[in-house]
């Protein structure tokens, strides 16, 4: 089955030209500034260490040392204020595996919380070491749990469970999330880091990541050519609905992470930081609302070769209008999840929700939903038009 040639060719003309604005959008953008952590407020003092310790044992009670054999009064007072907050302490005996004390014996406090979650001789850890200071022991202090085995298992799950159940379709979406990773970890952050225009390095970016993912995971072809045209108007709307409602809505994108990062990098426009979340938090819900309405429009034209084009952008609409209910509960119990702590918070303080909205956390994922479910919700009637246009004509 052919498409009309003008379709196809005006649908090409319009992938180029998104191609050459992502292009010049990623190079104009391109953080060319390397920003080392000395530039600012540095995250550690000079001669700070994050050396790994094996857990010998874990007892409860606030241990008296911090320090190699023996702890430092500095070191159990910083200890005391990490354990603080009523809940009680307890103390891990570790051993250093790492570091130039590698094999020497620490105690470090930690809440009882954290002790509480299931650490047990064998675990591994991170720790602070603070060094010696005026003839005294260095001290040591509880960074992280080292959870990278169990993570790597996980993700090693994952890919195997992938690749048995979508082969090598599942693997390349895989091989995508990478990419993606790669465009996060190098552009994104570093050029929002430098001060860039948040807004439109989330929308360069995202635009980026979608060239490569749907034609890696789902074929270079004119059906998924439909989708990612209908997923670049997503992105478009999302981003511009985002920056105009932060804006009115009035928020500081100002939270308690912010807060710390704002004493590392004081020049960061944190307002502008929420709107490339909001828009970077909606990309995988829209990748997948529209390369289904793509595929949708594509099989009914395969079922009903004589189906008018009109009929079969009334009969996808119906497919597209049960997706968005579904997906427009998943977005909200997704961050209704990531923001469990903060409703339960809502619930001890017993304040209506209507009081609450006013809050810059309540109000901030909000936002994030309606301003995401928009953006989804519009791009299933453009990709389903557009879809429908590209399909091939009726066959007699």
């Amino acid at each position: 089955m052919r498409t009309s040639s003008v379709a196809t060719a005006t649908l090409l003309i319009v992938l180029v030209l998104a191609a050459v604005g992502t292009v010049v959008g990623l190079v104009r953008l391109w953080p060319t500034e390397h920003v080392e952590p000395g530039d600012s407020t540095a995250y550690a003092a000079p001669g700070v260490s994050f050396p790994h310790a094996r857990i010998d044992k874990v007892s409860s009670g606030c241990g008296s040392g911090s320090g190699a054999d023996q702890g430092a009064d500095q070191g159990a007072d910083q200890q005391a204020d990490l354990a603080a907050g009523g809940s009680g302490c307890a103390t891990l005996h570790a051993v250093l595996t790492s570091g130039t004390a590698s094999g020497d014996q620490i105690e470090v406090t930690v809440p009882s919380q954290i002790a509480d979650s299931g650490l047990r001789s064998g675990d591994h850890i991170q720790v602070v070491r603070v060094p010696a200071q005026d003839g005294g022991d260095d001290v040591y202090q509880f960074f992280a749990v080292d959870r990278t085995h169990g993570l790597g298992l996980l993700l090693l799950a994952f890919v195997l469970v992938v690749a048995v159940v979508a082969r090598l379709r599942g693997l390349l979406a895989v091989v995508g999330l990478a990419v993606a990773g790669v465009v996060l970890t190098k552009f994104m952050l570093p050029a929002l880091l430098i001060g860039h225009q948040a807004a439109w390095v989330a929308a360069i970016g995202c635009a980026a990541i979608m060239f490569v993912v749907l034609y890696l995971a789902h074929g270079p072809s004119i059906r998924t050519s439909t989708a990612l045209v209908g997923t670049l108007c997503g992105i478009a709307l999302t981003a511009v609905l985002g920056e105009y409602v932060v804006g009115a809505t009035r928020l500081s994108g100002f939270d308690e992470t912010a807060q710390y990062l704002s004493g590392l990098r004081p020049d960061l426009d944190f307002q502008g930081l929420l709107t490339a979340a909001v828009i970077l938090a909606g990309l995988g819900v829209l990748n997948d609302v529209t390369i289904t309405q793509a595929s949708a429009v594509w099989e009914l034209r395969s079922a009903a070769r004589a189906l008018p084009r009109r009929s079969i952008f009334t009969r996808a609409m119906r497919i597209g209008r049960d997706h968005i209910a579904s997906t427009i509960y998943t977005i909200v119990f997704a961050y209704a999840g990531a923001s469990l702590a903060t409703l339960l918070l809502l619930q001890i303080f017993d304040r209506p929700l209507l009081q609450m909205l006013g809050t810059e956390e309540i109000a901030t994922e909000v936002v994030r939903t309606l301003v995401t479910a928009i953006g989804l919700v519009l791009a299933v009637p453009i990709t389903t038009a557009i879809a429908a246009v590209m399909v091939p004509p009726i066959e007699d």
